[in-house]
C-alpha cells in the first residue's frame, strides 16, 4: 500500500550484551535464589556447598549467532577467564571470530562441549525451535543456557523438562513465548530458571536513542525524504 517503514538498528547491541552477561551470572551463581534465601530466613550457618554454582574461569562458552550482539557478549565474557569460545550460525565468520579465537562448530558439538550456551541469533525458519529436546540432551548436566534472542528459538516444554530432570544446571531467559509469560507457566515454578520481562534494551540511554531515531525517521518520511533508517520493501 505504499506505506514506508522506518526502524532503529544498531542501538541495542551494548545494552543487550550487558543484560546477557548479567542473566548468565544470575543463573550460574543462583543470585535470585540466594537473595530469596536471605529474605525467607534460609541464610543460617555456613555450609560448604550451600548456594554453590558454576564459574566462568577456564570454561567453554558457546554462542549461537556471532553477530553484533554475540560478539559484544564474547567481548564482555573474555576478561572473566573463559578458556575458549565456540560459535555456530549460518556460516563461519573468521574475521569476527579472530578477536576471541572462537571456533565455528556444528550446533550439536556446541551443545556437547559448552559449559555456557548463549543464544543471540535471529529468529528465522531455520532457527525456530532449534534449542529442543535433542539439543538439551546433548548439553552437560553442569551447563547453563541463556537466551536473549527470541523466545521461539527455544522449545520451552523441552527446556522445562531438561531443567526439572537435571539434564542441565540452569537457564536464564529474557525472551519467552508468549510475552508476557503466563504467571502459572511451569518454567516459573523452577528455582534454576531465571526469567526476565524482555528488558534487553532497557537502559535510559538506549531507549532515548531509539526514540530519537524513530522521530527522525518519521519526520523524514513526512517530508518525503529518505529516512535515516528505512526498511527496503
Amino acid at each position: 500500500r505504499g506505506i514506508r517503514v522506518g526502524y532503529t538498528p544498531d542501538v541495542l547491541t551494548d545494552a543487550t550484551a550487558e543484560l546477557s552477561v548479567a542473566l548468565l551470572l544470575s543463573a550460574c551463581r543462583r543470585l535470585p535464589e540466594a537473595a530469596q534465601q536471605v529474605r525467607s530466613g534460609g541464610w543460617t550457618t555456613w555450609k560448604p556447598l550451600w548456594m554453590c554454582g558454576y564459574g566462568l574461569s577456564d570454561s567453554t562458552v558457546g554462542i549461537i549467532g556471532l553477530g553484533r550482539i554475540g560478539q559484544a557478549v564474547a567481548r564482555r565474557l573474555k576478561p572473566f577467564g573463559v578458556r575458549r569460545f565456540l560459535y555456530t550460525g549460518s556460516g563461519p565468520k573468521p574475521e569476527s571470530a579472530a578477536e576471541f579465537g572462537a571456533e565455528f562448530v556444528p550446533l550439536a558439538r556446541l551443545a556437547e562441549e559448552s559449559d555456557f550456551v548463549v543464544v543471540t541469533c535471529a529468529l528465522t525458519p531455520a532457527t525456530q525451535g532449534m534449542c529442543n529436546k535433542d539439543f538439551f540432551a546433548r548439553m552437560k548436566k553442569t551447563s547453563v543456557f541463556v537466551n536473549t534472542s527470541r523466545g521461539a528459538v527455544v522449545n520451552q516444554e523441552d527446556l522445562y523438562e531438561a531443567l526439572a530432570q537435571g539434564q542441565i544446571a540452569a537457564a536464564g531467559l529474557d525472551v519467552t513465548t508468549p510475552e508476557p509469560l503466563p504467571t502459572d507457566h511451569p518454567l516459573l515454578s523452577l528455582q534454576n530458571c531465571v526469567i526476565l520481562p524482555h528488558i534487553g534494551s532497557a537502559t535510559y540511554a538506549t531507549r532515548s536513542t531509539m526514540a530519537v531515531l524513530a522521530a527522525r525517521n518519521l519526520l523524514a518520511g513526512l517530508r518525503g525524504e529518505p529516512m535515516p533508517h528505512e526498511l527496503a520493501l
